[in-house]
């Protein structure tokens, strides 16, 4: 894919990796958590024009978060041995070239939710607005993961309000769920820099937990099962969705098990590992719904 990439314009797969396309992992922890509120806000019947919306919107989204954090952390990720290398960081991408594909994917993004309804389009600010402000956040307080969790979390309610243009109860205890989820597994994420973030004076849940990391974790992973158990109730969710919580609550197990040395290349499996986790509460939501037909 580089070298086809390169053929097309030599500098194309800088721009590739600055909005992190070449790992896709940012876009499926962004895009099950968003799929389920697609679908148990159509009640199981989701129109193909909101799963499109959504699901581009995911990506679009992702990649841009990508390059504002990666705009602000272009001071920064030269001191980190796992970062140093990112574009903005070596210089070959300018400041002023990510300003600009940001922009760009933002209104991509707001073109789409023009597609939608009144109340959606108001809620999109939201979304840049928490969006652009997450990646300054670790300079000045330790819960930059919280904020990660609030814009990872603001497609739920978009979701509801696409679909029935209102935000009902259970679309907010959704985005209790995925607020909690992201924090825990992007404190896996943090844990794999904790050393290089205490040198450079970054902040972070890894440092704020300390050596109570992993069980505060396990904890937060927890809870957002019982906020999704309650969710499920409240809708009528059968078992199929609670197997597919059973089985993200393995995932869980397993990476709390994983990370019992702390190693930081098995935090940053642990990180990735959600993905499975996600993956399996939305199928399990999905053949809840089309097992009742």
């Amino acid at each position: 894919m580089q070298n086809i990439l390169h053929r097309l314009h030599p500098r194309a797969w800088d721009f590739v990796q600055l909005t992190r396309l070449d790992r896709p992992i940012g876009i499926y922890l962004l895009l099950w958590p968003t799929l389920m509120a697609v679908w148990i806000a159509a009640a199981g019947r989701p129109s193909v024009k909101n799963v499109l919306i959504f699901t581009l919107g995911v990506i679009l989204m992702r990649s841009a978060g990508c390059v504002i954090n990666d705009f602000a952390d272009r001071k920064f990720d030269g001191h980190v041995q796992r970062t140093r290398e990112r574009p903005l960081a070596s210089g070959r991408v300018t400041s002023r070239e990510a300003l600009a594909l940001f922009a760009s994917l933002i209104v991509l993004s707001f073109l789409l939710v023009l597609l939608t309804n009144l109340p959606t389009i108001l809620l999109s600010f939201g979304a840049l607005a928490i969006a652009s402000l997450y990646p300054f956040m670790k300079r000045y307080t330790h819960l930059p993961q919280a904020v990660l969790g609030a814009a990872f979390s603001w497609g739920i309610p978009m979701a509801f309000s696409a679909a029935t243009g209102s935000v009902p109860a259970v679309a907010w205890l959704l985005f209790l769920f995925n607020v909690l989820w992201t924090v825990a597994y992007d404190t896996y994420y943090a844990m794999t820099d904790r050393e290089d973030d205490l040198k450079i004076g970054v902040k972070s849940t890894a440092i704020l937990f300390g050596r109570l990391d992993r069980p505060i974790i396990l904890a937060l992973q927890a809870l957002a099962l019982l906020c999704l158990l309650i969710a499920g109730a409240l809708i009528d969710l059968g078992g199929l969705f609670q197997l597919g919580l059973v089985v993200a609550a393995a995932c869980f197990a397993w990476e709390f098990y994983r990370t019992r040395t702390l190693d930081p290349q098995r935090c940053f499996e642990a990180f990735l590992h959600n993905h499975w986790a996600g993956l399996a509460m939305f199928v399990g939501t999905l053949l809840d719904y089309a097992l009742r037909g």
